[in-house]
């Protein structure tokens, strides 16, 4: 049953929601910030928590701001255009933070600071365009039913001339992916300067000695490539590192994406490998075979986070040196408390993929811990 009540926002939960208290029951209010008085709808409630809407808001933030978007609150993409871009910053550090502790079991999580977004606005370079009974756009905000939007401003320029050129030719219903430029339709980092930037950090991270990368979830192979052709510029054929490194004999891409797979393999150089297949398996096989001392591992699964069989196999054939890369905070913790049995968490680094909306990426850097061994069987 709907009622009003009146909150002091006093935290803001993984997923954009801002969280207060009334008769000790958690109720989520989404655009709100930490330390605002509002009015509140109560709309749906179970024992422990309740959802709720803003009616007004009586005390504002001093980092409130006037959201550019007029679908703001509305659309079901964007949850942060109503706070300065360093309070989001501020805000998805913190939750990453509080997902190592409270469901990795972290007490003093070895966080770095969070990777900003060079661009706050206009990043995307796609966006996925639902179109039923003529209506153009996104879903609204927590609902199936569909908002028109003629406009989204955190996408590329490119992107909106194709959503202005795709609404000018009356679609039938359907989804439509559009895209900055062409190339192959797989799976790619959608904030290009922030994922380079997540590359060129992978990249530090392995050690100097490393001759073997096992990309795990490798999709078309963004960061086996990068590795091939990186360090030194001059030196495509390997890499060979600002400090000397050693080259890489081998960077081994495993995805069950064929279509992603294929389009790794069409140009690869002699020291790389893509299998299509599945991950527990081909990374099972590929451990077994190499010396876990000269190999990294690089992680890139979906929300969903490792399976447990995946955890298992990294747990019973460590490596050196392992990077988790993570679209889920709340999964990626659960995998680190995990994998602490073997591994040492060395840090995390937050980075702002998706400024404006409740996303957040993280990089996780492990190490083998000194107790580890290797099983052969």
């Amino acid at each position: 049953m709907e009622r009003e009540v009146e909150l002091l926002i006093e935290d803001i939960a993984f997923g954009g929601k801002g969280v207060g208290r009334v008769e000790g029951k958690a109720v989520f209010v989404p655009f709100t910030i930490a330390g605002e008085q509002v009015a509140a709808r109560i709309v749906r409630q179970k024992k422990s928590l309740a959802q709720a809407e803003v009616v007004e808001v009586l005390k504002a933030s001093p980092e409130r701001v006037s959201p550019p978007c007029p679908y703001f609150e509305r659309c079901g993409g964007c949850a942060y255009q109503h706070m300065t871009y360093e309070h989001q910053l501020h805000w998805k550090s913190h939750q990453v933070g509080q997902a190592l502790r409270r469901v990795g079991k972290f007490r003093e999580p070895p966080l770095r600071p969070i990777v900003p977004s060079p661009r706050e606005y206009e990043y995307r370079n796609r966006i996925t365009i639902h179109v039923t009974d003529s209506v153009v756009g996104f879903f609204r905000h927590d609902t199936h039913r569909l908002i028109d939007v003629e406009r989204c401003p955190i996408a590329m320029p490119e992107v909106n001339d194709e959503l202005a050129a795709l609404r000018a030719r009356r679609p039938r219903d359907g989804n439509y992916t559009l895209r900055a430029g062409r190339g192959p339709r797989i799976f790619s980092q959608t904030n290009e300067a922030v994922a380079a930037h997540l590359a060129d950090v992978i990249a530090e991270l392995i050690p100097s000695s490393h001759t073997i990368v096992i990309d795990a979830y490798c999709g078309a192979g963004f960061f086996a490539k990068r590795l091939v052709a990186g360090g030194n510029d001059a030196d495509v054929s390997g890499i060979k590192s600002r400090s000397g490194r050693a080259r890489l004999q081998l960077v081994i891409g495993i995805d069950w994406d064929i279509h992603g797979i294929r389009v790794a393999q069409a140009e690869m150089s002699d020291r790389e490998l893509y299998i299509a297949g599945d991950i527990a398996t081909h990374l099972r096989e590929q451990l077994l075979q190499r010396d876990p001392h000269l190999t990294s591992v690089i992680l890139d699964p979906p929300a969903i986070g490792l399976s447990r069989e995946v955890r298992e196999i990294l747990c019973a054939h460590p490596v050196a040196t392992l990077l988790y890369v993570s679209c889920n905070p709340p999964t990626l913790a659960r995998d680190l408390a995990d994998l602490a049995s073997v591994f040492q968490l060395q840090s995390v680094t937050p980075f702002d993929m998706f400024p404006q909306t409740a996303e957040i990426e993280a990089l996780a850097h492990l190490k083998m811990g000194s107790t580890a061994k290797s099983k052969k069987n």
